[in-house]
């Protein structure tokens, strides 16, 4: 199948298109998700006495390493200004997702 030059232009158009920058507030919110800070470390613990006289424990902790090294916050500006072409209306700490 041969496609004609017209049709080749309108594909590349929309190749093209889809590479354009979003809203300023879907490329805020793609980008404070990406920044949220989980926490650091978290488990849990369980002891106590069973029914037949023995002992119950239990213990789990989970470690969560930081994706990003540096200022989150600057982070979240340029992942909002490459996403968008536009600064953040907010800044990462008003958004609730800083550390």
């Amino acid at each position: 199948m041969v496609l004609r030059p017209g049709y080749v232009l309108v594909l590349a158009g929309l190749a093209l298109a889809s590479c354009g920058p979003i809203p300023v507030n879907r490329a805020e919110s793609f980008c404070a998700e990406r920044f949220a800070a989980a926490p650091p470390i978290s488990g849990r613990a369980k002891a106590g006495a069973s029914s037949n006289g023995g002992i119950v424990t239990d213990f789990e902790v989970e470690f969560a390493p930081s994706v990003t090294f540096g200022d989150p916050s600057a982070e979240y500006t340029a992942c909002v200004v490459r996403k968008s072409g536009e600064y953040p209306t907010r800044p990462l700490y008003q958004r609730g997702a800083a550390p």
